[in-house]
């Protein structure tokens, strides 16, 4: 297949920061009008300074980011926002249901009412002590009466996934209770502990004298967001704070840390919601990157000028990232996207994409012999090949700029390389289902009569 091996990024007026080079003309005309006419400086020193200082923010560039609500209103309105995205692809006999009952879900964390939660969790079956609980259980309420404490169920040892429990999530502050020497299970599951909920440990130890020795050691072992955050018992068997923090403020704050509770779980759950979303898209995507790799294969395969094979790939990869771009609701203009499947494709073939297609369709044509693939077919699957690559790379591209309005060439340029990394490691794990699309593709061309003229060149010869 003869595919150029690298492919420039065309310098578009839509790809041009028009509002940076305002600002860089005027800071050129600005700057030398106040160097000659206002300072009667020589040379125009402050207006060089000035036109230095625009042309370092108009190369500057422009990194687009996902900007985190932080307000409990702004995560319901992206919660909302999902909830539309969602109508595009439920079923529509169950998409009023299925609408009701996540929006149920966004009112049971906004009506959360009832004191502020504090849970106790443990790997230890046999938890704490009735004394030790009491002891515990005091000192939080003499911070603040009105807590709900709780002693969660222990927590699994032999949950190989070591995923966070979803019931922890809804309580404003956890204590982790475990027993010195740290064991191996309470060192995974402390660092599933999600980082933006309040959490301290509670560490019991059995003699009080070697306590110093002991919370080194726990210390050098644990994470640097515990070390000021445990719990434990002094000589009198009174809980104290083994290093100052900001415990005993928090517990005073319950009317914050509720609301600190909510904007969690609202972001939780619009992450969730975004991931459904995400699967959803991708089972509509690969209908149309199924169909468009074969679309390429025929036009590539029908093509008489091996230099029009390019061509093809790009018009019919513009007309299924046109389709991606309504499935993932990109705001971004489609000649723009041209140019993100271009840089994808010169990426990929910069990887030996058709290369390692074409190797290994050769190695299964030695298996299948002539009844499976001929010569003239090869050109026509490593090109259908591509574009499933190709395809699958621009669809993680969207997913990850999921909402920019604006292309950050240089950035592309740096995640490029990875992105089609992923997608052909990703595609050929999927290798046999691609070839069995392949041999069925094969036989309808063949029985179209498309494939004739290389029946009599075959592969395996």
């Amino acid at each position: 297949m003869k595919i150029p091996k690298s492919i420039e990024i065309p310098l578009t007026v839509s790809s041009l920061p028009i509002g940076k080079i305002g600002f860089f003309c005027g800071s050129i005309l600005l700057g030398n009008w106040l160097a000659s006419d206002v300072f009667n400086l020589p040379g125009g020193g402050l207006g060089l300074l000035i036109t230095g200082a625009g042309v370092w923010w108009l190369m500057k560039p422009v990194t687009p980011e996902f900007k985190s609500p932080s307000t409990i209103q702004g995560w319901v309105n992206r919660c909302k926002e999902v909830l539309i995205q969602f109508k595009d692809f439920d079923d529509p006999a169950q998409s009023e249901t299925l609408c009701q009952k996540r929006n149920e879900s966004i009112k049971q964390i906004l009506n959360a009412s009832g004191p502020q939660k504090v849970a106790v969790i443990s790997s230890d079956t046999t938890t704490c002590s009735n004394e030790l609980k009491l002891k515990l259980e005091g000192y939080i309420k003499t911070k603040n009466s009105m807590i709900d404490l709780s002693w969660q169920a222990p927590l699994s040892l032999e949950d190989e996934s070591w995923v966070w429990p979803d019931q922890f999530h809804s309580n404003d502050i956890l204590i982790y209770y475990l027993t010195l020497p740290l064991k191996a299970a309470d060192l995974l599951w402390l660092k599933k502990v999600p980082k933006d909920q309040p959490s301290w440990i509670f560490a019991s130890c059995s003699n009080h004298v070697i306590w110093d020795e002991e919370s080194k050691a726990l210390k050098a072992q644990l994470p640097a967001r515990w070390n000021d955050k445990l719990l434990r018992l002094d000589e009198d068997n009174e809980v104290v704070l083994s290093e100052s923090n900001n415990l005993q403020t928090l517990l005073n704050k319950s009317n914050q840390n509720k609301q600190h509770t909510c904007l969690r779980l609202l972001e939780r759950l619009h992450s969730s919601w975004q991931t459904e979303l995400e699967m959803l898209r991708r089972e509509k995507f690969r209908n149309i990157q199924k169909r468009n790799q074969w679309i390429v294969a025929g036009t590539v395969f029908a093509s008489p000028v091996p230099t029009t094979d390019l061509l093809a790939v790009t018009v019919v990869n513009g007309l299924m990232i046109t389709e991606m771009a309504q499935i993932w609701q990109c705001s971004i203009k489609p000649e723009v996207l041209q140019i993100v499947a271009k840089q994808l494709v010169g990426a990929a073939l910069a990887q030996g994409v058709v290369e390692w297609s074409g190797q290994a369709l050769f190695s299964v044509a030695k298996f299948h012999g002539s009844s499976w693939i001929a010569a003239g077919t090869l050109q026509a699957l490593s090109a259908a090949y591509l574009t499933r690559v190709v395809g699958r790379s621009m669809a993680d591209w969207m997913a990850l700029n999921n909402g920019v309005t604006e292309l950050n060439l240089e950035s592309l340029k740096l995640d490029a390389p990875k992105l089609v990394k992923n997608a052909a490691n990703a595609e050929r794990v999927d290798w046999a289902g691609f070839l069995k699309q392949s041999a069925e593709w094969i036989s309808q061309n063949a029985s179209e009569g498309l494939s004739s003229r290389s029946i009599s060149s075959q592969v395996g010869n």
